[in-house]
């Protein structure tokens, strides 16, 4: 799905991220193959994306963050109907000031243009905005145009050695919390 999101912006096309999935599913299949239909991929593709749990550390990690005033929002290469049937099927709506879908402008992370919309939109400069995510071609992305980043080692996930070093590593989200409320405590900025 990554990968052909990132085709289909370098070439200027556009097909939402379910029908990149669809896509990439008929590709696998096919060589194993598997004959699978379009409509047969889609369901195998998009619903169980948008039924996914929260981790388990995400909803307290999510509270915190809001009881010590961060505001939070979010920014996927989804759809918008996509991110906000996710969200309610996890319980995670509550958590989020805004959402913001790649559909919006038609390119897909890591594009600068993506962070740049969500910048814009909410008039802050980008060293005011921490991006957290498991994916470090994301943090990549966000690096790239100044945003302050932190990345979520799940298990599987690694850092990609060849750019900066995210600003925060941490295992969960939780830990990041602890490091943000140290830093506040200290009286240092963000």
């Amino acid at each position: 799905m990554l990968h052909y999101s990132l085709v289909e912006t370098l070439s200027g096309e556009y097909h939402s991220f379910g029908e990149i999935g669809t896509a990439a599913l008929m590709m696998v299949a096919k060589t194993q193959g598997i004959d699978l239909g379009y409509e047969e991929a889609k369901t195998a593709i998009v619903a169980p994306l948008r039924s996914l749990p929260p981790h388990p550390d995400v909803v307290a990690g999510l509270q915190a963050l809001q009881d010590d005033g961060y505001h939070i929002v979010s920014l996927t290469n989804s759809s918008n109907v996509g991110v906000a049937t996710q969200f309610q099927n996890a319980g995670l709506t509550k958590f989020f000031e805004k959402r913001y879908s790649v559909e919006a402008i038609k390119k897909y992370k890591p594009h600068p243009e993506t962070y740049q919309m969500v910048l814009a939109d909410l008039g802050v400069k980008p060293d005011e905005v921490l991006m957290v995510a498991a994916h470090a071609w994301d943090l990549a992305g966000a690096d790239n145009v100044g945003l302050q980043t932190a990345f979520i080692a799940r298990p599987g996930k690694t850092l990609y050695p060849n750019v900066e070093r995210p600003d925060y590593v941490v295992s969960n989200l939780q830990e990041l919390v602890n490091i943000l409320q140290q830093t506040d405590a200290s009286g240092k900025s963000e």
